[in-house]
Parts: structure tokens; sequence; C-alpha cells
């Protein structure tokens, strides 16, 4: 990253958010990839096939350089939500391949372009459709840092792993006791403050 060129630092940080979400699939079987684990059905499979999605349409459809492929779940007449989970045709590999490939398309758009490219994002109201690549670069880098988050909630009720990558955890250096502790302490002052047993 360039930290003199505006272009070099969007995109590390949306490069980051990346990586940090195809991270959380890792060592998981494939049944917890695609478990939903919210009442909305948010599953780790699924946010990774979303953000492919959403790598197409902002990168690709927006600065009019198609993509190769056809996601039928961005089609008008999808069903809803089907971008949000893998269907049982759609392997693990499958999901996490067409990310990287929609990443690696996004990447080839983002070094072609200047901040300063116009596009027109096909789903906004007419208003403000017509944006730039610097306000899509800042979109992407929200929408991909939301569900990460998403993700690193998902992974750790599957099985506790949390952090931000592999070797960089960005949490304190606690041990399983000193988290239930912390967790505790943490139930104990919500219920003292809520007046609650």
């Amino acid at each position: 990253m360039n930290p003199q060129d505006p272009k070099s630092v969007l995109h590390h940080y949306l490069t980051a958010a990346r990586e940090a979400l195809v991270w959380k699939l890792e060592g998981l079987t494939e049944y917890d990839v695609r478990r939903p684990l919210t009442p909305t059905g948010t599953n780790l499979l699924g946010l990774l096939k979303h953000l492919a999605g959403c790598e197409v349409t902002y990168f690709a459809f927006t600065f009019d350089r198609p993509f190769d492929e056809h996601l039928p779940w961005l089609a008008d007449d999808a069903e809803d939500n089907m971008d949000m989970w893998a269907t049982a045709e759609e392997s693990r590999e499958d999901i996490v391949d067409l990310y990287r490939r929609a990443c690696a398309h996004s990447d080839r758009t983002i070094a072609s372009l200047d901040l300063d490219s116009p596009g027109i994002v096909p789903h906004w109201p007419a208003e403000r459709a017509h944006t730039t690549l610097h306000a899509v670069l800042v979109h992407m880098i929200a929408e991909t840092q939301r569900h990460a988050g998403h993700a690193d909630i998902v992974r750790e009720l599957v099985d506790g792993a949390a952090g931000l990558l592999e070797g960089k955890l960005n949490l304190p250096n606690g041990d399983a006791d000193w988290w239930r502790n912390h967790h505790d302490r943490l139930e104990r002052v919500a219920r003292e403050v809520s007046g609650r047993p």
C-alpha cells in the first residue's frame, strides 16, 4: 500500500476485508459453512456468495466491464435472498473460486480506472445511480467489512474461533478460562444494570 495514493489505500482495505472473510471458512465442515445461525439464515458460505455478486455488480456492471460468468441470483427474477445461501449443487470450492475470480476481475477494474472514473450502479435510484470508482470503492469496503463482521460472529458461534486473520487475531491473549471469566463478568454487569437476578 502506498499511503500517498488514495486508490492504493482504498484497495488495501478492501483486500484486507476480503481476506478476513475467506479465512472465516477455513477448517470447517460443509455443514458448518452452510448452516444458518441466525433467524434470517445468515451463514458463512452465503455471505461469500453474496459478496461475489456485489463484486460483479459494483465493479463489472457499474463500469461496463463484463464479467464472463452468469450469476443467476443477480437476475431480476431471481428468488428472494438466493444470493445469501449456497444450493446443494454449489460446492464450497465453487463459491470460494467464484469469489476469487470476481475479486480478480474487480482488481483489474480498479487498476485500470481513475478514482473519478464514472459509472452507473444499475439498481440504485436514478438520483444517485451515477457514481465514481472512488464512491464504489468506499461502498464495497463498507459492504465487505459489514459482512466480515457477520462472519466473525457466525464463525465464533460455530466453533469459538475468533479474530481477524490467522496469526493476526487482534484480540487479547486470553485462554479459555480468561474468556469464560470475561463473558461471565459482562453477563453480571448486564444483569446488575438491568435489575435482573
